[in-house]
């Protein structure tokens, strides 16, 4: 007999965690099935009872962590709870919950208080109705896409030096950092160990690493003036450099910034192209494509990887995983110019004219069968 899909739902799938591990989710399409959740099913109970009743595991971030009413942040946090317990009950349901906690648990404030209670009503539930129920207490989390001028001061940094703002230290703390590739995979490992057992267990995730809030700005400066400025890629020393990197990059307004002109030296001998210094190594390659011909519609999840078009004319297409809008970015080989792919976002590249594309690809890691982390998908 096949063995049924697990079928997963994120409370907060919207949100910053939740769409990272939303779209994670989405790379094990023959394990997994994803239920889709809706802020607003918290305010109505008919579909928040079909959503528990269609889901196997339930993976709980929903939470609001800034508000000027203290005291209404603590309320509503445990609300939300309270509302899916409800639901479980009133479906007489009972999915593998995991909830997704603090390290701001340990301090006495409305987030973390609210975090604690939460925890504790999610606990008492799996206790009276045998359920299993998994609650992680998760360090600092950063990573693409999250929301800047909130809560994460790499956010915050990011967004900051790559729109000509100054950042501001507030406090120069010594800060314990999980990337979201890091925790969006110790979320499904967790599913997979604790979906076809019983489980009760309180989990500290570990943090990837840890470093100073000025350490990190002054990594950001050199992101800033080698790669924002120059079009440099850094010098990368370990995989904690990467995950700044490609949070860093993601904050570049794609559609105002690409394509970056190039110098094209002319002389007798013909033309030469500087096309890319190799701060960290990797990758180069080169490819001609006939007329009318596209490559690529795929994507990557860590690969930083630069198209440059040296001769001919192509179009490159790119649209972030879960989005709608397509970036149409149009280069030609008499100016030559480079556009670099964003993780999570599927990106083809065709050519356009009547005569052969010439293109040089780099990417920053050799190619491995065994591990691609490349994933097709139309643009």
């Amino acid at each position: 007999m096949e063995k049924q899909l697990i079928r997963v739902g994120i409370t907060g799938q919207a949100g910053f965690v939740g769409s990272h591990l939303f779209n994670t989710l989405g790379l094990y399409n023959n394990q997994i099935e994803r239920i889709f959740f809706k802020d607003d099913y918290f305010t109505n109970f008919e579909k928040l009872l079909e959503f528990v009743h269609n889901c196997d595991v339930v993976v709980h971030l929903a939470a609001v962590n800034r508000l000027e009413d203290t005291e209404a942040l603590y309320a509503k946090n445990v609300e939300l709870v309270e509302k899916l317990i409800s639901a479980m009950e009133a479906a007489n349901v009972k999915p593998l919950v995991i909830f997704t906690s603090s390290i701001q648990e340990k301090m006495d404030n409305p987030y973390g208080r609210s975090k604690v209670k939460g925890r504790e009503l999610f606990e008492a539930w799996a206790n009276k109705n045998n359920a299993s129920f998994v609650g992680l207490i998760v360090p600092n989390v950063f990573g693409p896409f999250c929301r800047p001028n909130y809560n994460s001061f790499i956010a915050t940094f990011s967004w900051r030096l790559t729109h000509n703002e100054v950042p501001e230290i507030i406090n120069d703390s010594s800060v314990q950092l999980i990337y979201i590739n890091s925790l969006t995979s110790f979320i499904i490992n967790t599913i997979f160990d604790s979906i076809y057992s019983l489980q009760f267990k309180r989990i500290e995730v570990p943090y990837d690493f840890e470093r100073t809030v000025s350490s990190i700005l002054n990594l950001f400066l050199c992101f800033t003036d080698q790669y924002f400025k120059n079009g440099v890629i850094p010098q990368l020393s370990d995989s904690n450099d990467i995950a700044l990197f490609n949070t860093f990059r993601s904050y570049i307004d794609v559609n105002s910034y690409f394509p970056r002109k190039l110098i094209l030296n002319s002389d007798s001998r013909g033309t030469f192209v500087e096309t890319i210094r190799l701060g960290i190594g990797g990758q180069v390659s080169f490819s001609t494509t006939y007329s009318g011909i596209t490559r690529g519609n795929h994507f990557h999840t860590r690969k930083i990887e630069r198209f440059t078009v040296i001769k001919g004319r192509a179009l490159i297409e790119l649209r972030k995983i879960g989005t709608t809008q397509v970036y149409s970015l149009e280069l030609n080989g008499e100016e030559p110019s480079f556009v670099d792919i964003p993780i999570w976002y599927t990106h083809n590249i065709t050519n356009i004219g009547n005569d052969d594309l010439y293109t040089q690809f780099w990417i920053n890691e050799w190619f491995d069968e065994s591990d691609p982390d490349t994933y097709f998908e139309i643009v």
